[in-house]
């Protein structure tokens, strides 16, 4: 419609207008004119882009108010994973600690393990010096009941010699040594088995004492290091938990973003059409008012010219 407007305008500049209908065609093509303009033409006005407008300052601030959530989300995880790896630090060192302790514990084993064997040789040697003491005993009892047996016989026997020994007192101060010599190995052993007896005795009751209460330790760590397992546990899950909530939110996030994406494209592709359509129109408006133009001023002209051919006509009547 519009080009076959324009060729008609084009036809009848040409061929100019006729004279007698100049001013009919002039309002003819005055209101084709408008016609055309009200028919085809889409002014700023008529177009409301306060909805887009609206759409638009939505979707910013959904776009802030999810980044602002997905930086809390990622605050969140990164002071988890903290507090996580906090836990497995002083889970660690408890348990670096309870090594430290059981390596004790076991030595102290070893030791009592020592004393233990230390204590079975030494009652070994009691027990064995108590048999030598028994079987000196035992010899120096039968020694002198054999030199008894000597002396109470009724052998007399008459010597020119000088004077005998005399065998009793000479029993007598052996059995006076050997007891006196078995009494002191007898007090020694006893000394030294009560001097190494306290001393394994009182090593003893601190390696228990020091064993009672690095298991009382050993106890208390190990209830401490399962509460932290407890915990590093639960801080691992929630870690887990706000990783996937956090890529949970990015796929939304992302999906609502591809989703604004195309209504913004879609939107500039909206107003590029109307802008291009706006420049076509306002185009073919300034090539009609042109035209328009052009034909007013050949109106005129021709207007001109009848009344002037209008003056001499009537000049010629006059003069006739």
């Amino acid at each position: 419609a519009k080009a076959l407007f324009l060729n008609q305008l084009a036809c009848w500049h040409s061929r100019g207008l006729p004279s007698c209908s100049n001013t009919m065609a002039n309002a003819e093509l005055e209101v084709k004119i408008k016609e055309w303009y009200a028919k085809f033409s889409t002014p700023d006005t008529d177009r409301d882009y306060s909805k887009y407008f609206n759409i638009i300052e939505d979707l910013r601030n959904q776009i802030c108010r999810h980044t602002i959530e997905n930086a809390g989300i990622v605050l969140q995880v990164d002071n988890a994973r903290l507090a996580a790896d906090d836990f497995k630090l002083k889970y660690e060192n408890e348990l670096f600690l309870h090594q430290s302790v059981e390596s004790d514990i076991n030595g102290l084993r070893r030791v009592l393990d020592d004393l233990t064997m230390n204590k079975s040789d030494l009652e070994l040697q009691i027990e064995s010096l108590n048999e030598e003491l028994l079987y000196l005993k035992k010899n120096h009892e039968e020694e002198l009941m054999s030199f008894r047996g000597i002396t109470s016989g009724d052998v007399t026997v008459e010597m020119d010699a000088a004077p005998g020994v005399d065998l009793t007192k000479l029993l007598n101060d052996m059995r006076a040594q050997y007891e006196e010599l078995a009494d002191k190995n007898r007090r020694e052993a006893e000394e030294q088995f009560n001097k190494q007896a306290r001393t394994t005795y009182l090593n003893i009751s601190a390696n228990v004492d020091q064993l009672s209460s690095s298991k009382s330790e050993v106890t208390e760590l190990r209830r401490t290091m399962q509460g932290l397992e407890l915990e590093l546990q639960a801080q691992i899950a929630m870690k887990q938990s706000l990783e996937g909530t956090l890529a949970e939110t990015e796929r939304n996030y992302c999906d609502q973003l591809g989703q604004i994406q195309v209504q913004i494209s879609s939107l500039e592709e909206q107003l590029l059409q109307i802008r291009s359509d706006m420049e076509s129109q306002n185009a073919e408006y300034q090539q009609l008012l042109g035209i328009k133009t052009r034909l007013e001023k050949e109106i005129e002209t021709y207007h001109r010219l009848l009344e002037g051919e209008a003056g001499l006509v009537s000049e010629q009547i006059l003069k006739l």
